[in-house]
């Protein structure tokens, strides 16, 4: 016993060495990394599974749960038992609300302290204005992820139970959904999502809360007590952003989609059917009430978009985000009026935010192009149905046109790097693997450039 806790021992002061040596951004890749590694070896137990199902979608899975994507290669509920479907949900808690959150409040609980290098990579996987306290976050991220789940899966359970659901089965299917859906995992335990309840206005109003609320981000949580409490009299210009931003968005949406979808047009519920496909897709949560593969190319393009640019940092949401898209029209508003500083609503906003939001656009951009021409030489799809999926894949969205399953090997590589980089972030991903040298003792020459 003394040997095998010598070894523990050893093991736990060598990894907070190697987490020290590391940036913050290399240790959030590494978590992430390391929990889709115990993710998959766990899900390519065969005591997991209903059927055999192969090491690489085992691995497909794993990435997708962690990254909260929800495509899947084979059906979560046909392919794995109650155990497999068990630890793909713990998986895509994690993902969702983020490794070092679930961390840093175990340590508040038990220490009442956390160290400068906790904050520092806590800064590295949220975002956050310097107006909000790291420890207020932390406690209201896993405050209000439990009130809104527990909340979420006593509204399933009863949708089910009156669907004629069996009981026990409507327990499971309550608390693994409601997981997902405030998480924006869009991973579900029916195969055809939830199209099957797409008349049900009840349904579509718990997955559009519980996503709504997930994805606007703990920011707006935060900031929002802080103003309650009376803590702050003011609202934040970042939870302003992202707020106008979000409802602009989604108003939108929903009504190019309720104006000129066909397949919407023929349905009974044009208005639900518009809202929940604008939602799902800027929420990223993935969950459809309508066929994706049938809309419309111009409808398409427009989900893309919203999957482009998601919701709210610090959030369960992928894509872009809101608030990177208002900082590129801030600098584009700016150079159009001939104002030298860059604002918006009346706030000067920081350089180094418009360089990361700036960085973050490019390279985002450059992610999808790159890997939509890779899958060209992979694939047999439609460039439609490639695109799709590869903005689903990066936004960590999850829906799709029906490719997913019949990618090919090469294919399916191709999306698992997408899912894993969406869920780190793509600046922190470039991060990682670039390591940041100063350049202050480097001489430089200032110089012209025409553009």
């Amino acid at each position: 016993m003394k040997k095998r806790n010598n070894r523990i021992d050893r093991l736990v002061r060598w990894y907070k060495k190697f987490q020290v040596s590391k940036s913050p951004q290399m240790n959030l890749v590494w978590g992430f990394f390391l929990y889709t590694i115990i993710g998959f070896g766990l899900l390519s137990l065969p005591i997991f599974h209903k059927t055999n199902v192969g090491l690489l979608d085992n691995l497909f899975i794993s990435t997708s749960a962690i990254s909260t994507t929800g495509l899947v290669t084979v059906s979560v509920y046909d392919s794995y038992n109650f155990f497999g479907q068990f630890i793909i949900m713990v998986l895509f808690q994690i993902g969702g609300v983020g490794y070092m959150t679930l961390t840093t409040y175990y340590l508040l609980f038990t220490t009442r302290n956390i160290s400068a290098w906790h904050n520092k990579i806590l800064g590295a996987e949220f975002t956050m204005p310097n107006t909000i306290k790291i420890r207020d976050f932390i406690k209201s991220v896993v405050v209000f992820t439990t009130v809104m789940e527990v909340l979420g899966a006593v509204g399933f359970f009863i949708a089910f139970r009156q669907s004629g659901m069996e009981p026990l089965k409507a327990v499971w299917f309550s608390i693994f959904h409601s997981v997902s859906t405030f998480c924006t995992a869009g991973f579900g335990l029916f195969n055809d999502s939830f199209e099957g309840y797409s008349d049900s206005v009840f349904i579509n109003t718990i997955i559009s809360v519980l996503a709504i609320a997930g994805s606007l981000g703990f920011i707006v949580i935060t900031d929002l007590w802080y103003r309650i409490s009376g803590r702050s009299k003011k609202i934040s210009f970042t939870t302003k952003i992202i707020t106008y931003g979000f409802v602009l968005l989604l108003g939108l949406g929903t009504l190019l989609i309720y104006v000129a979808e066909p397949s919407v047009q023929a349905s009974g519920s044009k208005l639900t059917e518009s809202f929940f496909q604008t939602m799902t897709a800027m929420t990223t949560v993935g969950f459809n009430t309508i066929s994706t593969d049938g809309l419309s190319l111009p409808i398409l393009l427009l989900v893309i978009f919203l999957m482009y640019i998601g919701a709210s940092p610090s959030g369960t949401a992928g894509g872009m985000k809101i608030t990177t898209l208002t900082a590129m029209i801030s600098v584009l508003k700016s150079r159009l009026f001939g104002q030298r500083q860059i604002t918006f609503f009346n706030r000067i906003i920081p350089f180094e935010r418009l360089y990361v939001a700036t960085s973050t656009f490019i390279l985002y951009t450059s992610i999808i192009f790159l890997f939509t021409f890779l899958l060209t030489f992979t694939e047999t799809f439609e460039l439609r149905q490639i695109l799709f999926e590869v903005a689903s894949s990066l936004g960590t969205v999850g829906l799709s046109t029906g490719i997913t399953a019949g990618l090919s090997d090469w294919g399916k590589g191709l999306v698992i790097i997408l899912m894993f980089i969406g869920r780190v972030g793509v600046l922190t991903f470039g991060f990682a693997l670039l390591e940041r040298k100063s350049n202050s003792s480097m001489e430089v020459i200032k110089d012209d450039l025409a553009v």
